[in-house]
């Protein structure tokens, strides 16, 4: 059995505003067999201090985790049998058009990731796939969308069976894993800045831009 998790970094708000980010990136973290991803994330909270478990809610976020949690996760990541692919965004180059149908651009760029992953081979299909994205949306309706959407593109084109789900990172602990792989590529691009994004780089099969 084949895992595929899906996190994005950035956001998709494109009005100038103070808090908006220029890019938005989109990864995956793939695996035949996601117990060591689960066991590295755990290993790294286990090493947190008791306050900070307790402010964290059990979950370790990227974002707010210090310079020493992050490069610790990364550095355990680089040495798991997993592979990552991502898709970064320049929001200046997106379409007039897709900027007000920002779920339907999430799910294009997700259904690029997932069918180069399938077309390259990179990931056993012999056995059912299963896809766990991060969730985003609130919205039932556009959960349901998602879900409905990747299964059709990935069954009408490459004949497998895939079973997508949409997990929060507590109730799927490798999600935690894919958003700190995902941070450090989104801060490569954001802030020019590659000193974590280079601590996984070997695990890094493929970054493209979406709109050249």
């Amino acid at each position: 059995m084949a895992y595929i998790f899906l996190d994005e970094s950035g956001d998709l708000g494109f009005a100038p505003r103070k808090n908006t980010s220029k890019y938005f990136v989109v990864t995956v973290l793939f695996v035949e067999n996601k117990n060591p991803i689960e066991k590295t994330v755990k290993k790294i909270h286990v090493m947190l201090r008791k306050k900070v478990k307790r402010l964290s809610g059990g979950v370790l976020h990227a974002f707010k985790e210090k310079p020493t949690t992050r490069k610790r996760l990364l550095k355990l990541l680089n040495g798991k049998d997993c592979l990552i692919m991502s898709i970064y965004l320049n929001k200046a180059k997106v379409y007039t058009n897709l900027k007000e149908e920002k779920h339907v651009l999430y799910n294009y760029v997700a259904n690029i990731l997932l069918d180069r992953i399938m077309s390259k081979k990179l990931i056993s299909t012999k056995s059912q796939i299963n896809l766990i994205a991060a969730k985003r949306e609130t919205n039932k309706f556009l959960n349901e969308n998602f879900k409905e959407y990747l299964k059709k593109q990935i069954q009408g084109k490459h004949a497998l069976k895939i079973v997508v789900e949409i997990k929060t990172p507590t109730e799927e602990k490798s999600l935690q894993a894919v958003d700190f792989a995902s941070w450090a590529i989104f801060r490569k691009y954001e802030l020019g800045d590659d000193s974590y994004y280079n601590l996984i780089k070997a695990k890094i099969i493929e970054e493209s831009p979406l709109f050249p």
